[in-house]
C-alpha cells in the first residue's frame, strides 16, 4: 500500500507528540534543581540522561523493526514510554529520577520505528518529501516541547508536565491502534544476527559512516546549545524564569517548516549538496552566538539558522541512508540515529563542561571547533557519490 496524505500527517503528528518526551526537561532542570537543592548544572545531568537512553533504545530496539511485525512494536514501546513517564512524575529523589531520564529515553525510540514504517510504504520517487514532512513534525515536537514545558513548569511545577506526557502518550497508543497499518519484515535470522549485521553495514557502507559521522558533530552542536542555552537565559542579564525560556522553542519551530523543502530537493537528487550548506549554516549560527550573549535578537537569529541547518543537514543524511538496502532500513535507521543521538547526549555533556570551564563564550567556541570538524568530513569525502550496496545483509 501507499501512504496517503493523512496518513504522512498523522505519522508526523505522533513523531512529534513522543519524541517531545525526551526534551520536557530542558527548561524544568531549573525547578527540579530547587526541589532536590542541588546545583543546576548537575540537574542537567538528566538531559543528556535521556539523549543517552535513546540511543540505547535505538540500537538495541529499533534493529527489531526488521524482524517483527512493526505496528507490535511501536504499540508495546509507546505503553513502556507511559510508565517511563510516571516513574519520572513520582521520583521522590534525583536519582530515582534520573533513572527514570534513561527510562524514557530508551522507550521513546518510537519515531525512529514510523521513520522506516513511512518509508517502506512511501513511492521511491516521494520518499524524500515524505520523510521531510514526518520530521516537520518530530522536528516542531523537539522544540516546542521546550515551550510547552516551560510554562507548564511554571504554573503546575515541573511533575505536572511528566503526567501530561503520559496521558498524551496512552491516547496516541489507542489512536495507533486504531490506525497504523500492518507492515511484515523480511529478515528471517536470530536477534544475535540482527545485532551483527549492524556492525557488517558500519564496515560495507561508506555512505552510512559518513552520514552518521556528520551527523554525530551536527548533533553534538545542536545538544550543548539548547543545555546551556537554559542556563544562559536563567543567569546574568536576563534572569527568565521557565516559561519565558521555553518560548524561544517557538522560534526554533519555524525553522521545521524548511523541512518537507529540503526533503523534495533530496527527491531530485541534491541531498549532499544540502548537506554541506546545512553545515555551513550551523557555523555561521555559533559565530552569531559568540557575538550574541547579551542580545535576544542575536540568540534569536542563532536559533533560526541552527534549527534549519541541522534540519538540512539531518533530513537530507536520512533520505540519502534510507535510499540504500531497503530491506535492512531498520538498521540502517539504527546505525545512522544512534549514533546522532550519542552525539547529542555526547554534547549536551560538554556544552555543561565548557560552561563550567568558560561559561557561555567557551560553549559557543567548543562548538565552532565541532562544526569544523563537520566541514572537514564533508570535505574530505566530497568527491564520493552516493552508491547503492548491492550486498544485502540478510
Amino acid at each position: 500500500m501507499n501512504l496517503s496524505k493523512s496518513s504522512v500527517l498523522f505519522m508526523a503528528a505522533c513523531t512529534g507528540l513522543i519524541v517531545a518526551n525526551l526534551y520536557y526537561c530542558q527548561p524544568l532542570i531549573i525547578l527540579i534543581a530547587a526541589e532536590f537543592k542541588i546545583p543546576v548544572t548537575d540537574s542537567g545531568t538528566i538531559t543528556y540522561l535521556t539523549q543517552a537512553g535513546y540511543a540505547i533504545g535505538l540500537f538495541f530496539m529499533v534493529p527489531l523493526g526488521d524482524k517483527i511485525e512493526r505496528k507490535k512494536q511501536i504499540l508495546i514501546t509507546t505503553f513502556a514510554s507511559v510508565i517511563a513517564l510516571i516513574i519520572a512524575a513520582t521520583a521522590q529523589s534525583f536519582v530515582v529520577l534520573e533513572i527514570a531520564s534513561l527510562l524514557i529515553g530508551i522507550t521513546s525510540i518510537v519515531p525512529q520505528l514510523i521513520l522506516p514504517l513511512a518509508a517502506s510504504l512511501s513511492k521511491p520517487e516521494e520518499r524524500g518529501k515524505v520523510v521531510g514532512t514526518i520530521m516537520s513534525g518530530l522536528l516542531v515536537g523537539i522544540l516546542l516541547s521546550r515551550t510547552l514545558s516551560g510554562f507548564i513548569g511554571d504554573i503546575w511545577g515541573w511533575r505536572a508536565m511528566f503526567w501530561i506526557a503520559a496521558g498524551i502518550c496512552l491516547f496516541i497508543f489507542f489512536v495507533i491502534y486504531k490506525q497504523f497499518p500492518f507492515n511484515q519484515p523480511v529478515f528471517e535470522g536470530t536477534y544475535a544476527q540482527l545485532i551483527q549485521s549492524l556492525f557488517s553495514l558500519i564496515k560495507t557502507q561508506p555512505l552510512l559512516r559518513e552520514a552518521t559521522v556528520m551527523n554525530v558533530f551536527c548533533f553534538a552542536q545542536f545538544g550543548a546549545f539548547w543545555t546551556t542555552m537554559v542556563l544562559l537565559l536563567s543567569d546574568d542579564p536576563f534572569h527568565f524564569n521557565s516559561a519565558t525560556i521555553g518560548l524561544f522553542g517557538v522560534v526554533g519551530a519555524s525553522g521545521a517548516l524548511a523541512a518537507p523543502l529540503v526533503g523534495k530537493i533530496g527527491d531530485k537528487g541534491s541531498s549532499r549538496v544540502v548537506v554541506g550548506y546545512g553545515s555551513l549554516l550551523m557555523l555561521v549560527s555559533f559565530v552569531i552566538f559568540y557575538f550574541s550573549g547579551q542580545s535576544i535578537i542575536g540568540i534569536i537569529t542563532g536559533i533560526v539558522c541552527i534549527d534549519i541547518g541541522l534540519q538540512s543537514v539531518h533530513i537530507s543524511n536520512q533520505t540519502r541512508v534510507y535510499s540504500i538496502l531497503p530491506e535492512a532500513r531498520n538498521r540502517m535507521n539504527t546505525v545512522y540515529m544512534s549514533f546522532s543521538f550519542l552525539g547529542t547526549a555526547a554534547g549536551s555533556a560538554y556544552g555543561l563542561m565548557l560552561w563550567k570551564y568558560g561559561g557561555w563564550e567557551a560553549v559557543t567556541l567548543g562548538c565552532i571547533i565541532l562544526s569544523l570538524l563537520a566541514l572537514t568530513v564533508y570535505a574530505v569525502t566530497y568527491k564520493r557519490k552516493d552508491k547503492v550496496q548491492k550486498r544485502t545483509m540478510n
